[in-house]
């Protein structure tokens, strides 16, 4: 047999994919594992979404093939939920790509604009789909570094001393995982001004706007930002719909166009129910965004309660579903993460994993009912 392709030496199976192995083993020994790692909803989604996908279901016409671009109304309900919670206007029928998830839009997007050879600047602490998605399209990551007093935004003047030759794409994520820094229109601003000037591709990574945030923010909202960036989209976070596979990316035609030409060769539509389920969701009025916002707001606080109980240091003004703790000098990530698996059967994310701009942080996520975290501060104590 002949060996495997060059991407394999290049990449990781994907951490928890890897690490959720070893909990779930310690799990079959009987440990009363808390996983505080992975960011999965634990919560349902609204009725009407179910509904939606139930009554689509019973259609004997609703379990074929569907289109590539999914149906007209998803489209539609994209462009008006963009209009009616960014004020964004978006074109249903050029400017939006429904997708299996904003995930699989990494890959689609990576695909449609780098060629072998090519450079992508990488957020460093970042999503780790962004490093493995570029190696495996044997294209070079160019980290640009996070630093906690720059407040996790880009140092601009340190990404103008880079060498941009063959820069392509640039990947941004605001709000910010794992960190939890807001999305800051002046930031990107800049980060609009840098493509243009450049010839870079901003594509904006854009799943957590809903989440402890008051005022969810796009980068479509920048003026000329359609010229020079795309945005993902997801109903994961907000929706409580993660195992559903729903997203979608949006920009102008053009780039629309070639990514669907990609996207069309590698799957044959979303299933109509998660479609009609989708159209449903975007339906929300803000009172389905405030209650999920009281039920996160609540885990948070006894999150930070569990994190001060470990000497750990984080900031309060974040957004997004995780808390994000430095460790105290001297100390790593994986020591802490071994601790509390091993001896306390509490699950958490090394910072690590997300660059090395990660090391000497962990990262608690907000997926977890709150008798589980003060379950696992009563372990503490």
């Amino acid at each position: 047999m002949k060996g495997f392709s060059k991407r394999t030496d290049s990449i990781q199976e994907y951490y928890f994919s890897q690490k959720l192995k070893e909990v779930n083993r310690l799990r079959e020994e009987g440990k009363p594992i808390i996983n505080m790692g992975i960011g999965s909803p634990d919560l349902p989604p609204h009725p009407s979404v179910v509904d939606a996908l139930h009554q689509s279901s019973s259609l004997p016409t609703s379990h074929g093939y569907q289109g590539y671009q999914g149906i007209p109304a998803l489209r539609t309900a994209y462009a008006d939920f963009y209009q009616s919670h960014y004020g964004v206007n978006l074109l249903a029928d050029a400017e939006i790509l429904p997708l299996l998830g904003s995930k699989e839009g990494i890959m689609h997007i990576s695909m449609t604009f780098l060629d072998e050879g090519d450079q992508v600047l990488v957020p460093n602490p970042g999503y780790p789909t962004y490093t493995s998605v570029t190696k495996m399209l044997l294209a070079e990551p160019v980290y640009y570094d996070l630093k906690s007093e720059n407040g996790w935004y880009p140092d601009f003047d340190e990404l103008e001393k880079k060498d941009l030759g063959k820069v392509k794409l640039m990947w941004v994520n605001y709000p910010h995982m794992p960190t939890g820094a807001k999305a800051d229109l002046k930031v990107l601003e800049k980060l609009i001004a840098f493509g243009r000037k450049h010839h870079i591709i901003i594509v904006n990574d854009n799943p957590y706007s809903f989440v402890l945030e008051d005022n969810p923010k796009s980068i479509f909202q920048i003026t000329g930002a359609k010229e020079v960036a795309l945005e993902l989209n997801s109903l994961s976070k907000t929706s409580n719909m993660a195992g559903w596979r729903v997203g979608f990316v949006a920009g102008k035609p053009e780039w629309i166009t070639a990514i669907t030409k990609v996207k069309s060769n590698m799957d044959s539509g979303m299933f109509l129910g998660i479609q009609q389920g989708a159209i449903a969701a975007m339906s929300l009025g803000r009172d389905w965004y405030g209650g999920l916002n009281e039920i996160y707001s609540k885990r948070r606080k006894l999150i930070w309660e569990l994190a001060e109980k470990l000497g750990l240091e984080f900031e309060k003004d974040t957004a997004g579903m995780f808390v994000w703790a430095k460790l105290p000098q001297g100390k790593t990530s994986d020591e802490l993460l071994d601790n509390l698996l091993y001896n306390k059967s509490i699950f958490v994310t090394p910072g690590h994993i997300f660059g090395t701009q990660g090391e000497g942080y962990i990262r608690f996520s907000l997926c977890v009912k709150e008798e589980s975290i003060k379950e696992a501060i009563n372990r503490l104590s």
